[in-house]
């Protein structure tokens, strides 16, 4: 077996694995009085993890057809960084709040959490794009996570709900919230940054 046709096999499968989960969770919580299809689908887990699967998805099957990728290397860097974020706000800040981010099940928190975070970012590592990428490119993909962070303090006060308490001012107020987000932003925008360098770097060694 080829490397592409490989990578493709297991872009295709961590793929479904990751939606396999998403769809689990779902249906548990439809089974719960009270449960809010919305508010699910508004944490960042569920959304960086469906939109980075939908992208290993493709990018998988036209890699069994032998096609290019490169493409879609501005929607890979865009969905590896989410997925960088997700796993590593989750470590440092959210571990242990399984029953507040509505990932209780423990197979599928680890799959969301760990596993495609990791995936997407070894996905990024092993096969990265062959043209560059640079910085003023991977500065867009800061405008999804803006966006969220907009719609998550817009949306909080009419629903009386937030995604995640470091972003809920009821617990912290504006001012912390404000502060927070600014970091998780600098943080982003690390994690961007470094991606696109990466590709840059890879390019000059095979030079």
């Amino acid at each position: 077996m080829s490397m592409q046709r490989a990578l493709g096999v297991a872009r295709v499968a961590f793929a479904m694995l990751t939606f396999t989960a998403a769809g689990v969770q779902l249906d548990r919580g439809l089974q719960r009085d009270g449960f809010s299809v919305v508010n699910f689908l508004s944490f960042f887990t569920i959304e960086s993890n469906l939109f980075a699967a939908m992208v290993l998805l493709v990018t998988g099957f036209v890699a069994l057809r032998r096609g290019s990728i490169e493409r879609y290397a501005l929607w890979r860097g865009a969905a590896t960084a989410y997925m960088v974020t997700t796993g590593i706000t989750y470590t440092l800040l959210l571990r242990g709040l399984e029953a507040e981010l509505q990932t209780a099940i423990p197979w599928v928190n680890t799959v969301l959490h760990y596993v495609f975070p990791v995936v997407m970012l070894l996905d990024w590592l092993l096969d990265p794009p062959r043209g560059r990428v640079e910085t003023r490119q991977a500065v867009w993909w800061l405008v999804f996570p803006l966006a969220y962070a907009i719609y998550s303090l817009v949306r909080g006060p009419v629903v009386d709900w937030y995604p995640y308490p470091f972003i809920d001012p009821r617990q912290h107020g504006y001012p912390t919230v404000l502060v927070t987000c600014v970091l998780l932003a600098v943080a982003i925008g690390l994690i961007a940054y470094l991606l696109a360098w990466y590709t840059r770097t890879r390019r000059a060694l095979a030079i």
